[in-house]
């Protein structure tokens, strides 16, 4: 398929993946996140080493690594077989890495564009002390923007905005008409979804599972942060069956549908499928079926089980979407 044949697919799976998440958002979401997140995940952690990550010095890509185990580390006090998190060493232990996470999330985002811009490690390390040097003093006189980069940067900013961006900056280079279709649809979402009308009663018909494995998910704060931000509502007020409660959770299994979508409808385009050998293409298959299994006899193990893989790529993709915003700036710029 050509680059406009693949514009005019994702057009279309723009439209079946709001239309379903208006439907059913809180089943869409968790469908997506169980059976198209880690395929999503493997193969693309596999695309960006094959791509050297977009950054000039792949070896320290494994800072990223490790940072994304980090922030990880938290979920293992929801699992605690043994009892051990509980002990007040580790309680702080733990409280400290949840207060630290927006401060490595944005120092990683700051620092990826260091990446891509040198390989010498006098550099990069020059660089790192500047993202950390701006990081903190960011985060900790605006504390609104340190909550909303812990919150967002790895879920709503990742699958929507970065996307978008990622779209953008592929329209530019191609100036497809079904691609710049599909940019203004995808602009125009959040405002279809925020002048809709909801009625609550048409969503209370949730399956117990379908409410315990959202609970279980945790991306009820996801909502009352844009809630709180949006009308002032306390975050422990928050009401996901609330009209905008639905609303914002129509956004969410749409941008992480659409997401996944994307990616892989864009095989052919940036070629993530092409280095997939017969051993390689098996251990993600199996990895992939394990994961869903995981997901399936429990969401909560799963999700505990996949945070480290979810993060990792979130992390890995932060010199790609720095590579995107340079290339979307350059072809604004006079005289391109």
């Amino acid at each position: 398929m050509n680059t406009r044949d693949i514009d005019l697919v994702n057009v279309i799976l723009i439209v079946v993946s709001l239309f379903l998440a208006f439907h059913i958002p809180f089943e869409m979401f968790l469908f997506s996140y169980t059976f198209l997140g880690p395929l999503h995940y493997l193969t693309e952690i596999n695309w960006l080493k094959e791509k050297n990550y977009f950054s000039k010095n792949t070896n320290w890509i494994w800072l990223f690594v490790v940072l994304a185990l980090v922030v990880s580390l938290p979920f293992l006090q929801r699992v605690d077989a043994f009892g051990w998190a509980q002990t007040l060493a580790a309680k702080r232990f733990f409280d400290g890495i949840v207060e630290s996470t927006d401060e490595v999330l944005l120092i990683s985002l700051l620092f990826a564009i260091g990446m891509i811009h040198f390989k010498n490690p006098k550099h990069l390390w020059l660089f790192l002390a500047g993202s950390i040097a701006v990081a903190i003093p960011t985060l900790y006189f605006l504390p609104n923007v340190s909550f909303g980069v812990m919150i967002f940067v790895p879920t709503l900013i990742h699958v929507y905005l970065f996307t978008f961006l990622f779209m953008i900056y592929g329209t530019m280079n191609t100036k497809s008409k079904p691609g710049i279709i599909a940019l203004v649809l995808m602009f125009l979402v959040p405002v279809i979804i925020w002048m809709s009308k909801i009625n609550p009663m048409e969503y209370y018909n949730l399956s117990e599972h379908s409410k315990n494995s959202f609970v279980d998910s945790g991306f009820g704060i996801v909502g009352a942060t844009i809630d709180h931000l949006m009308n002032g509502t306390q975050l422990n007020k928050f009401e996901v069956l609330s009209p905008m409660g639905i609303k914002i959770q129509i956004f969410i299994a749409f941008a992480y549908t659409y997401h996944y979508l994307n990616w892989f409808s864009k095989t052919s385009i940036i070629g993530w499928g092409k280095n997939l050998s017969g051993n390689k293409l098996k251990t993600i298959l199996a990895i992939w079926v394990i994961s869903s299994a995981l997901y399936i006899y429990n969401f909560k193990i799963g999700f505990i089980a996949l945070s480290f893989l979810s993060l990792t790529h979130v992390f890995l993709e932060f010199p790609l979407n720095i590579t995107s915003i340079k290339g979307i700036w350059l072809k604004l710029k006079p005289g391109h």
